[in-house]
């Protein structure tokens, strides 16, 4: 391994023993299987029968957050076609390693807020500024001084004021209105917050819980509602789901490969690995030139990830991949030696055509089959399914010529203001970018942007 890649990050620290590795991917499995869901919904189920309580949503606000701004939105529509109580909590949200970028984190709520806002029916200002410190601290304030009954219209009103134009006098009359709590019981409001948010084992803001599941934001909602759904708990005849997530369109617009889609995606993220097919069928279905674009998974770069937050990906991840109709969950933990070792046979796979084989081969190895990719028994099965010879891989493997690719897409990546896999860019015939995003959450909205495209 070189000085450089070292520096960079590196995975020096990234190579489990073959027992820890074991052990982590049993731990992993046993958390994403669906029969602990299962199971989980009808024990909380049965408690709260038992008890003679209401369905109780708690849901956590972070003032200067885009995603919340969002969330706040679909509260009111909840509550009217729900069966539910909403309990409110104001927290700080992310910090230390729970927020690997905190200075692009709240750039990219505010963009991604403004460019899906619509496809949910809902607002938030295209062209919105970071709020400053001391307006968070007012609407926090005006925030910690409302009741439950008036916190979903209170937060709808203080988020476009903060993000929008004139913050200082829509807020003076939101002020007016709610009056303003002193600075220790808004501090107290947010402690009692972040407490109770760490208690149910979380982190960030815009987070809905109920009855021991997490839902992120607008985005998450649509499993939120068909648990509720599930257990009767709507009100009047209406049963359409309110916020669905929407369909990855595979037309009817065709393309004749002037536009090209990136998939910056790692070797290691359970994100990345349910959605990747679906973003090559994507390209194909559509016409668009797929270019596959690896960088390294974020904890061989040196980023720092908190078990907390780790845990919540891989049961999230397992959710979504579940919702596609995607095998996923036989996980076997392809951290530091092996995404090495498949990264350093891409350049030898692209050679021959055959680089999103491999990627696609190497992922399903490790998050569907439970393939030891550590051994190189695993290793030749993943480059065998790829459809390459592994008698030949061998010459090649191992090598570093991959470090620096790696590397410059990672920069590039970056350069969008984006940092996890997957992202997405979708680029024009003159190499324009048409929209970047990250997350497999988002590959509905490339779809989207694919056809609008070709429609102009």
């Amino acid at each position: 391994m070189t000085e450089k890649f070292k520096e960079q990050g590196g995975a020096a620290t990234m190579d489990p023993s073959p027992m820890v590795r074991w052990v982590t991917s049993r731990v992993i499995r046993k958390l994403v299987h669906p029969k602990r869901l299962v199971d989980l919904r009808r024990k909380e189920e049965r408690a709260r029968v038992k008890s003679g309580s209401a369905h109780c949503i708690e849901y956590f606000h972070q003032v200067d957050d885009g995603y919340s701004h969002l969330a706040v939105q679909a509260l009111r529509p909840l509550l009217d076609r729900y069966d539910i109580e909403l309990k409110f909590h104001l927290v700080r949200g992310p910090s230390g390693n729970n927020l690997p970028e905190p200075e692009l984190l709240p750039r990219l709520s505010m963009s991604d807020a403004a460019l899906v806002s619509g496809h949910y029916g809902l607002e938030f200002p295209p062209n919105a500024s970071l709020p400053g410190s001391e307006l968070v601290a007012r609407a926090n304030a005006i925030l910690a001084q409302v009741s439950a009954d008036q916190f979903p219209q209170a937060a709808v009103a203080v988020g476009a004021a903060i993000f929008g134009e004139g913050a200082d006098v829509v807020l003076q009359a939101l002020e007016g209105v709610h009056g303003a709590a002193s600075d220790a019981i808004t501090r107290r409001a947010l402690d009692d917050g972040d407490s109770r948010q760490a208690e149910l084992k979380h982190y960030s803001g815009a987070m809905f819980y109920y009855a021991g599941e997490w839902y992120w934001g607008v985005d998450r909602l649509y499993h939120l509602e068909s648990r509720l759904q599930s257990l009767h708990a709507v009100r009047g005849k209406h049963h359409e789901i309110l916020y669905p997530r929407p369909d990855i369109e595979q037309g009817p617009r065709k393309d004749n490969g002037s536009l090209t889609l990136e998939i910056y995606a790692s070797m290691r993220s359970p994100y990345t690995a349910f959605i990747f097919d679906k973003a090559v069928a994507l390209a194909k279905n559509t016409g668009v030139t797929l270019a596959l674009r690896p960088v390294l998974p974020m904890v061989m770069r040196g980023v720092s990830l908190s078990r907390q937050k780790g845990m919540y990906i891989f049961a999230d991840a397992a959710r979504e991949a579940r919702h596609l109709g995607v095998e996923f969950g036989t996980f076997y933990d392809p951290i530091g030696s092996p995404a090495r070792r498949c990264y350093s046979l891409f350049n030898w796979a692209g050679e021959q055509g055959k680089q999103v084989e491999l990627a696609s081969s190497f992922l399903k190895a490790a998050f569907a089959q439970g393939v030891n990719t550590n051994k190189d028994k695993g290793m030749a099965h993943v480059v065998q399914q790829a459809g390459l010879s592994w008698e030949d891989a061998q010459r090649v493997i191992d090598n570093d010529d991959w470090q620096a690719g790696l590397e410059e897409n990672r920069t590039t990546m970056y350069g969008f203001d984006c940092w996890g896999v997957p992202s997405f860019r979708l680029l024009d015939a003159q190499g324009k970018t048409l929209v970047a995003v990250w997350g497999a959450d988002r590959l509905w909205l490339v779809s989207r942007e694919i056809q609008a495209a070709l429609a102009s």
